[in-house]
């Protein structure tokens, strides 16, 4: 039986998410894998903060150009079509609430909504970058992210520990073990890895869980 890589997982199934012709905005790290697995006959754009519309994929190992990459410093490619501008249109794209669905990556998320995914205190970092903005002008904000960190402690919490990027803004989460939305009553467990039971998914998860009446499994 084929094992997947947990980021192959979790990119999978955000792309479920996607509808054609799609604004979208990749985070970086875990969440530009969802761009492997876009459904077919699916088109989305892929924006970038730093000034683009209609990012592609990270170009083959010797051609890249350096003048195209994405907001995280990686090397991206562009599709026919793409467009360019500067900070200040590109933020006005994502201020101005066009932007239909941003995936992000989190340190901790809580039954609220509420996302930590900047900083961890004594440790140095860059600076939040475009992420407040992405979460308060999009539409819709998933986030992609291991169920568990590395010392297998739960990032799904009643209420996050970690300085908060925004509060009550995300949708979605989608780890490799479930799929959680955030509604005004609190998180509900819609789909979860065919190999786990309900049970299974409680036990990682700090955060209290309804269950869905129709779970299903991915």
């Amino acid at each position: 039986m084929e094992v997947l890589d947990k980021r192959v997982i979790i990119g999978r199934r955000v792309a479920q998410e996607f509808k054609d012709g799609d604004y979208v905005n990749l985070g970086i790290g875990l969440p530009t894998e969802v761009a492997n697995h876009i459904p077919e006959g699916v088109k989305v754009f892929f924006q970038s903060e730093n000034g683009i519309m209609g990012a592609g994929p990270m170009p083959l190992k010797g051609s890249e150009d350096e003048n195209l990459i994405n907001a995280g410093g990686g090397y991206i490619s562009a599709i026919k079509g793409a467009s360019y501008f500067d900070s200040c249109l590109s933020f006005g794209i994502i201020r101005g609430g066009h932007i239909d669905l941003t995936v992000l990556g989190a340190l901790q998320v809580d039954e609220c909504g509420n996302l930590a995914n900047w900083m961890i205190p004594g440790k140095l970092i860059p600076g939040m970058g475009g992420a407040m903005d992405l979460v308060t002008g999009s539409k819709k904000v998933i986030v992609a992210m291991e169920h568990c960190d590395k010392n297998g402690n739960s990032k799904i919490l009643k209420n996050c520990l970690l300085p908060l990027t925004a509060k009550n803004k995300v949708n979605l989460i989608v780890t490799e073990k479930a799929v959680i939305e955030v509604t005004p009553n609190g998180l509900v467990l819609k789909e979860m890895a065919k190999d786990l039971t309900i049970d299974d998914v409680i036990r990682c998860t700090d955060a209290e869980l309804a269950i869905a009446e129709n779970i299903s499994y991915f």
